[in-house]
């Protein structure tokens, strides 16, 4: 390698001719502590390298507190800065997520789903469904985040009963750091980890997060677990004192989510809702005998019901949101 000085010669070249591939936008820096910037350069590894040349020294610096970015695209700067209702990410367009951002929303939110099979009465893709509208929900109370797309695979793995598609912890781990580094090539200044399936938590969010807040001190990765595993006990806990059967996967819980979200009818066969049944659950473990069903249900979904569901995705969202509060504010 190269001395400090040559080394951000290049980069400061590199920095100032940055253009976006479809919107030849240019990214502009302004360069200060040129030798503290250097020095940081200096010490990246290869492995550190994996996100780009351009990508890598940008985070360099902004963690650095040594460049600020700003878009640039000629005449569309001078466009009036377009606030909007929308905290979906890929629903806004380049211009409303800047506003957003230079308005406060600078917390981006990453939440997986996953698809696996969850009994003949659900669809598939549940995990995703219940991610996509429980993330925007944070989002909104929260008010100072943006979401962005849900990651639709998580850990798991085929089954002999179709419908499941899942990854590799290392996989998911990749992924995660991945969109966490680009939220912060986005101009966001924390980001928020979530999940709606069990494969890969904690220990993938909690190593991800760690990992990056130790690679960018000012630039903060939170793992909210309390949306998840907390989140589901408490609402078990109201079913048992309801009277309601327990179960773990298929059962009344997913299935109540699933008919309070499926506004279009396309993802619950509510005529099966009625026979929905599968092994039992005693005790938190299900019990498979010779006359089990082996339909996907661990538990019992019969009475599943639209007001169930959306007392559940309000308790996931409440969880969410005090926890998240609670994080420190980044520097």
């Amino acid at each position: 390698m190269g001395s400090p000085s040559g080394l951000l010669t290049r980069t400061e070249t590199l920095l100032h001719q940055h253009h976006h591939r479809e919107n030849n936008e240019v990214v502009e820096l302004s360069v200060a502590h040129h030798r503290i910037a250097a020095s940081m350069l200096s010490r990246t590894t290869v492995s550190d390298m994996r996100i780009g040349p351009v990508s890598n020294s940008l985070l360099m610096l902004i963690v650095g507190g040594t460049a600020s970015v700003t878009l640039a695209a000629g005449p569309a700067c001078a466009a009036p800065c377009a606030r909007t209702d929308l905290v979906e990410f890929e629903k806004m367009t380049w211009v409303e997520v800047k506003c957003e951002i230079a308005a406060g929303k600078t917390t981006a939110l990453i939440y997986t789903g996953g698809v696996e099979e969850r009994g003949p009465q659900t669809a598939n893709g549940g995990h995703n469904l219940i991610a996509h509208a429980t993330v925007e929900a944070i989002a909104r109370k929260l008010g100072n985040a943006i979401f962005l797309p849900v990651l639709p695979y998580t850990p798991n793995d085929a089954e002999p009963i179709p419908g499941t598609i899942g990854i590799t912890n290392e996989l998911l781990a990749a992924m995660l750091e991945r969109l966490t580094e680009q939220a912060f090539l986005n101009g966001f200044h924390r980001v928020i980890l979530m999940g709606d399936h069990a494969g890969g938590q904690p220990e993938v969010y909690e190593g991800v997060a760690n990992k990056l807040n130790a690679r960018y001190g000012a630039l903060r990765v939170f793992y909210c677990d309390q949306v998840y595993r907390p989140a589901n006990d408490a609402f078990d806990r109201y079913l048992a004192q309801h009277g309601y059967p327990p179960g773990l996967h298929g059962y009344l819980f997913d299935t109540s989510e699933m008919m309070y979200l499926d506004k279009d009818n396309t993802w619950v066969r509510k005529d099966l809702v009625s026979s929905a049944v599968g092994d039992p659950v005693v005790d938190g473990k299900v019990q498979i005998g010779p006359q089990s069903p082996y339909n996907g249900i661990q538990g019992d979904a019969r009475r599943s019901t639209v007001e169930l569901g959306k007392r559940a995705i309000d308790l996931k969202v409440d969880y969410a949101v005090r926890q998240i509060r609670s994080f420190p504010p980044t520097e």
